[in-house]
């Protein structure tokens, strides 16, 4: 038996006027609805229903990083290593919608993350059935940068008929960690799922996410070399536009690593500090509260000039701020090659500062 369709009544006359002369008063004062900027997610509308379960816009998906959400019924962008997505969901298979070709790794609950090697299309993530219930999923994809060019485009779930999606258990805080190769986690085994930022989410039980790019220095370089101390606020490392939007999600700490790069792109000592300390600014400027940590590079390049940039900032009254020194953190075992660490040094580095992270934010 089909129900018929629920008709709102027709609005009482003083309503119909009361809105024509909210609208003049807009019209004349030059005001207009709110537009989302670009990367932003979809505007709230009264008027459109929301999406359906499992696709990108569904509001029971949790992406964390910076996500290109503008096309949000369609597909969801990210641009930097490390960002991720946790979503619940009811019924016994899940399926993954992907434009193109792509590598990532999935989890289903608590069970062994599983690697999905050049996959495109409806990817199954479940080809044995689970058990009737609720449970969690959470996707990440390989970092597409350098010769690595997947398409890192999420378009969407395939659930069971009758299943629906429920939000994830609320973790509370986030932690982002600013880097170059390393902090993307570049040789180690899961790339940036194996590398010391993601660990130390993990183990503090926090939201985490790495802004960092392989190849990437501080100051930019006429070379190419991307300078985060311009990129930083940018929703893609490698594009001028647009702004990454901040009210997206707040950070409670923000990890650097940075310099290693800068010595084989004719970076001045003078030049590094200035773009550090703006740096400094442009982190505290994004996240009033957070506490930042500046980490000595593992190799020991421009030390000095990060303390002393650290130094500047505390002497101007940022109390929330503090240098690292990391000399001796890793030995030749750790490494891959001389500079990158393998997946034994990222664990070494995350059991040295996942204490000192958890010490300021109370994880």
């Amino acid at each position: 038996m089909q129900t018929s369709p629920h008709i709102s009544p027709r609005p009482a006359l003083p309503a119909l006027l009361a809105a024509v002369l909210v609208a003049c008063l807009l019209s004349w004062a030059g005001g207009s609805p709110a537009q989302a900027a670009p990367g932003d997610g979809p505007v709230s509308d009264p008027g459109i229903a929301a999406a359906a379960p499992g696709q990108p816009g569904d509001p029971n998906i949790k992406f964390v990083g910076r996500w290109d959400t503008t096309s949000s019924s369609a597909a969801y962008t990210p641009y930097w290593a490390g960002a991720y997505y946790r979503v619940g969901f009811t019924g016994r298979t899940v399926k993954l919608k992907q434009r193109g070709t792509i590598d990532l790794w999935a989890r289903i609950d608590n069970g062994p993350v599983t690697f999905y090697d050049d996959v495109k299309g409806t990817v199954n993530l479940t080809p044995s059935a689970l058990s009737p219930g609720n449970h969690t999923l959470q996707v990440n994809y390989q970092v597409v940068a350098g010769s690595y060019k997947g398409d890192a485009v999420f378009q969407g779930l395939v659930l069971d008929s009758g299943a629906t999606t429920f939000a994830p258990p609320a973790l509370g805080k986030l932690v982002e960690f600013v880097g170059d190769s390393i902090t993307v986690g570049t040789t180690s085994s899961q790339n940036a799922r194996t590398a010391y930022g993601w660990l130390i989410g993990e183990r503090l039980g926090v939201e985490h996410t790495q802004i960092a790019q392989g190849g990437a220095c501080l100051v930019a370089a006429a070379d190419g070399c991307v300078g985060l101390e311009r990129q930083f606020t940018k929703l893609n490392p490698n594009a001028a536009t647009p702004d990454w939007n901040f009210s997206r999600y707040r950070a409670d700490a923000v990890v650097i690593n940075l310099g290693t790069n800068d010595v084989g792109h004719g970076v001045s000592s003078a030049q590094f500090q200035s773009a550090y300390s703006s740096l400094l600014r442009k982190v505290r400027a994004a996240y009033p509260q957070a506490w930042i940590f500046a980490l000595e590079t593992f190799r020991g390049r421009f030390v000095p000039q990060t303390e002393a940039a650290v130094k500047a900032a505390v002497a101007g009254g940022d109390t929330r701020v503090s240098f690292v020194d990391t000399t001796g953190w890793l030995g030749s075992g750790d490494l891959t090659d001389s500079v990158h660490p393998n997946d034994r040094g990222h664990r070494v580095i995350a059991d040295r500062l996942a204490p000192v992270i958890a010490a300021r934010i109370g994880s």
